[in-house]
């Protein structure tokens, strides 16, 4: 066998290997659907639980009222809940249509925290640790400023992490609010249900594992308080905290009934900086806790420290090495013996895509549709495609960061 053999070889089999456990956990996310469509959530027993709701936001004035009055609507009792809205540094309206809310409110635990540039303007954990200085719930949940939650959403969350012990934090299911804006946006919210609902479904149903999203989740307020807050340092704070709260030895739950709608970016330059910033958040977050890989206490998130590592870094190396072999095997200037296989099992891990994805559309009522297939063809050749690229632009800036040694700053998605 050449090098070249021998290097295609091995991004084969990491590709494929990353292929399998996708699926195995959208099989498993598929039979916890089946699982929970049948199920009721468990009741609240006794006098509900007093809950701060946080909200951070920065320059969000085109979306905060939406926010601010779903979550007035929700029907948890309005004695029992406070809504903190951390209005961090913003330089827009934001500041008079969140007064204008508190005003027509007055009777309801609604607090804004205006900060300045001193105090905020330095990223969502930040902003956080400010708001929770200022709470008073025993449950913390957290929701971004572009979401509406269902009116059951926080009663669902509470109902759950009430009825167990064992869980630190109950995270719910988002879905895209603006999903017909344009084609960018039906790739999203195919994104969301496949591989935010489903993988957080099929790992639940495994590992018992989840990842907190960053929005549609409620934490008990002692754990805030034991890891001293959120990780400043951290641009994916809500994977960050994921395993501080497992490494307390807490479980993390899976509630997809607790449905909150977000928006998503409707362009590509948008979508663009949204993702490398996801990406490079990650990617600190695996750094950071690649030493536990060799802690016996941390053997339950073992999968998660691999899963997270093979992703963004043996997925990335081998999606590119195997599709640069292939081109310059096209253009003659390396030779494989073994293209005509690589081709093969490429057109198989396209179909098993296409079918993965088309399952997880079942679940979910208005998706089920066969035009959809020709979306999600057009998205493997496209929008998949652009993960290498984002993953790879992250991996770039995470290491700008660590060498110029930068801070945490509020990155703005554009709002609609």
């Amino acid at each position: 066998m050449t090098i070249s053999d021998v290097l295609m070889v091995i991004a084969v089999i990491c590709i494929w290997s990353l292929l399998l456990v996708n699926v195995a956990l959208i099989i498993a996310g598929y039979l916890y659907y089946i699982k929970t469509e049948n199920e009721d959530v468990p009741e609240i027993k006794g006098e509900y639980p007093f809950v701060t709701i946080m909200v951070p936001a920065h320059n969000e004035g085109v979306v905060i009222s939406k926010t601010v009055e779903s979550l007035l609507a929700l029907d948890y009792p309005h004695d029992r809940y406070e809504i903190i809205v951390i209005n961090d540094n913003s330089s827009d309206n934001s500041t008079e249509l969140l007064s204008r809310i508190q005003s027509r409110q007055p009777e309801r635990n609604l607090i804004i925290i205006n900060t300045d540039a001193f105090t905020g303007g330095k990223g969502k954990s930040n902003a956080l640790n400010i708001g929770f200085t200022r709470s008073r719930g025993e449950l913390i949940a957290i929701y971004d400023a572009d979401n509406t939650p269902e009116r059951t959403a926080l009663r669902y969350l509470v109902a759950e992490i009430m009825n167990d012990a064992t869980l630190g934090a109950v995270i719910g299911k988002f879905r895209t609010r603006n999903r017909d804006a344009s084609l960018l946006t039906r790739f999203i919210n195919i994104e969301t249900l496949s591989f935010q609902w489903m993988a957080q479904a099929g790992r639940w149903k495994l590992f018992k594992l989840c990842t907190i999203p960053g929005t549609n989740f409620i934490m008990r307020r002692s754990i805030v308080e034991s890891i001293g807050g959120w990780d400043v340092k951290a641009i994916a704070e809500d994977t960050e905290i994921s395993f501080r709260i497992y490494m307390m030895g807490y479980r993390l739950k899976f509630q997809p009934k607790s449905v909150t709608w977000e928006q998503e970016p409707q362009t590509v330059k948008v979508w663009f900086k949204q993702r490398t910033r996801w990406a490079k958040g990650n990617i600190y977050v695996i750094v950071k806790n690649i030493p536990l890989l060799f802690d016996r206490s941390a053997a339950k998130i073992r999968f998660d420290i691999l899963y997270y590592l093979s992703i963004y870094f043996l997925l990335l190396i081998s999606l590119v090495t195997s599709d640069l072999l292939l081109v310059l095997h096209a253009m003659g200037y390396v030779h494989t013996t073994i293209a005509g296989l690589s081709s093969f099992l490429w057109l198989l891990a396209i179909i098993l895509f296409v079918v993965g994805i088309f399952v997880t559309l079942t679940t979910e009522k208005g998706e089920m549709s066969l035009s959809n297939l020709w979306i999600i063809l057009l998205m493997y050749v496209s929008y998949c495609q652009l993960w290498m690229v984002v993953a790879a632009y992250g991996l770039f800036n995470y290491l700008k960061d660590v060498i110029f040694k930068r801070e945490a700053k509020w990155y703005k998605t554009e709002r609609y």
